[in-house]
């Protein structure tokens, strides 16, 4: 449990306590629709995912490779 707590950050936590107030507005309203919605929000902290918490936006760029440029020749072409 220490070493599950150990990598929450701000965003994190907010991102957690958001869930909880969704949940509760939605338990509240009726709305369960809105239940769902804070469910999602709240176990995506608790699980570390979504969108760039877990380098989920990273791409890996890979090097280029270098095209040599080939002389381009035209031909002129004569119409009748």
């Amino acid at each position: 449990m220490k070493n599950y707590l150990s990598n929450w950050n701000f965003m994190r936590i907010i991102r957690l306590v958001l869930g909880i107030v969704i949940i509760v507005q939605g338990i509240q309203a009726q709305q369960w629709m809105l239940v769902v919605l804070g469910g999602l929000f709240t176990l995506m902290p608790l699980f570390n995912i979504g969108c760039c918490s877990t380098t989920g936006c990273d791409t890996t760029y890979r090097a280029r490779k270098t095209i040599e440029k080939e002389d381009i020749t035209y031909e002129e072409v004569k119409s009748k």
